[in-house]
């Protein structure tokens, strides 16, 4: 079963001359229970992706669904009990005057669910922080800790996708691992569907099970996760990614 399928997804700002097309006929499924990452460099596209599928753009053109439900462009507030997003800066998506646990009780307040304190407190656990940091403030807690924040307040709804924009770009190279390596357990906990976007192929071999390319608003190829450690992208741009990758270090591509 395809989770969020996306067919001849159009998008451009502007009007006249100034028009400019961001998005050319995207075309993307991904399973239920999948991990799938949107790659390419700044500006390919990825990011727009998933603002579309969450609401935040509502003139595209095209056809998104997730878990079989069409995606319109004034969205239902029971969207959002489906599909949640995780943002690439955790202090920027945090209001810094709120503590963590208004932060988390503010989604189950606007859907009318009861219970809030205790579910607060369970979606914490969850993330690995305990009851300890519910009436702190963002300022207050590391880049890790607020981006765990962060991804509670995702799940607290209980969404079946996540989307995850960058979600360790923003954090010391210490802290990473133990987030992507959070983010697979409760994939596998919870049975969540991820669409990732990352410009990091070591974030995508971690994590996702395959993999898009974008390149200036297109999605040139789609392939396993596996196949960039062993050399088996086809397209012209996607070997350059692997190739940039492996000149850093970044990635694990095998000799």
């Amino acid at each position: 079963m395809s989770m969020i399928e996306i067919a001849g997804l159009n998008l451009s700002f502007g009007t006249g001359a100034a028009l400019n097309a961001v998005l050319h006929d995207v075309d993307l499924r991904v399973a239920e229970g999948e991990a799938f990452g949107l790659v390419g460099e700044s500006g390919s596209g990825k990011t727009t992706v998933l603002r579309c599928l969450a609401g935040q753009y509502q003139h595209w053109s095209g056809q998104l669904r997730v878990a079989g439900q069409a995606v319109t462009r004034k969205l239902p507030l029971n969207h959002y009990r489906t599909v949640q997003m995780v943002f690439q800066d955790p202090y920027a998506s945090l209001h810094p005057r709120y503590t963590i646990d208004a932060a988390l009780q503010e989604p189950l307040r606007i859907h009318g669910i009861d219970g809030r304190a205790q579910k607060v407190s369970e979606i914490l656990r969850k993330v690995g922080l305990n009851d300890s940091f519910r009436f702190r403030y963002p300022h207050q807690l590391s880049g890790g800790q607020r981006q765990r924040v962060a991804i509670a307040r995702a799940l607290i709804l209980r969404p079946r996708v996540l989307l995850l924009d960058e979600p360790t770009s923003a954090l010391d190279v210490s802290v990473q691992a133990e987030i992507l390596n959070l983010l697979a357990d409760l994939r596998r906990q919870e049975g969540l569907t991820y669409l990732m976007v990352t410009h990091d192929l070591a974030v995508v071999a971690h994590l996702c099970d395959r993999l898009a390319v974008m390149q200036q608003g297109r999605v040139v190829e789609t392939l396993d996760s596996h196949l960039l450690a062993s050399d088996g992208a086809t397209h012209a741009y996607t070997r350059l990614l692997v190739q940039a990758s492996r000149d850093i270090q970044r990635i694990p591509i095998a000799v």
